[in-house]
């Protein structure tokens, strides 16, 4: 009988799978209890990025298997300051500017930044704990630290994709594209989890994992 342990190590195997599965999980649940928005969304990649930068920075070293692409001096320095620009630009202009003239959607978004949506948060803490995991085990994994890499380049087509569907669908029907109306946010999330499809087709280490 397979043992426990062994079981673990053959699943890390497909952690993109599972990744996948959890993301689209407490999506969906986010979905039917009225609390996502473009903004959830965009933000959680953007999230999704800076974990992936900070716990590559700090466990790099310590996984022989890491491939690092793009090692500079300042490359880690370079990534960071992007997320900071990319951080004033999502929180100012997709979470109350463009949608200021809905209190409702405001009000959500408001929740997330504050970390008072726990679907939000537990999709952060599983991919803080994966990430971490994957390089404890000594996976091999790509590393990419400067301000341009595929996981940038995701970040940066959600940001377009978010701001058309606000701008051409939200905007223009208000009433369907809410918190609350379950169809209207299953049309939003669909876009979202083709770009995670995406961000895990460019970052994929499936192909070297032990």
């Amino acid at each position: 009988m397979m043992g426990l342990q062994a079981i673990i190590d053959q699943q890390l195997k497909k952690y993109q799978k599972w990744d996948f599965l959890v993301f689209m999980l407490l999506t969906l649940l986010s979905v039917l209890n009225g609390q996502t928005t473009v903004f959830y969304l965009m933000y959680f990649f953007w999230w999704n990025e800076l974990i992936r930068l900070i716990v590559d920075r700090l466990y790099f070293k310590k996984n022989p298997n890491a491939i690092n692409e793009d090692w500079q001096s300042t490359g880690f320095m370079g990534g960071l300051f992007s997320m900071g620009i990319y951080w004033v630009f999502l929180i100012v202009f997709f979470g109350f500017i463009a949608v200021s003239d809905n209190r409702e959607i405001i009000l959500t978004n408001m929740e997330i930044v504050f970390f008072q949506n726990w679907f939000f948060n537990l999709n952060l803490i599983f991919v803080l704990f994966e990430r971490i995991y994957l390089h404890q085990k000594q996976q091999p994994l790509t590393i990419y630290f400067g301000a341009f890499n595929p996981n940038m380049i995701v970040l940066h087509v959600s940001i377009i994709v978010g701001g058309l569907i606000l701008f051409f669908l939200v905007k223009r029907f208000p009433e369907t594209f809410t918190p609350e109306n379950q169809w209207g946010s299953v049309v939003i999330v669909f876009p979202f989890l083709l770009l995670k499809m995406l961000n895990q087709k460019l970052s994929s280490d499936n192909h070297n994992l032990k």
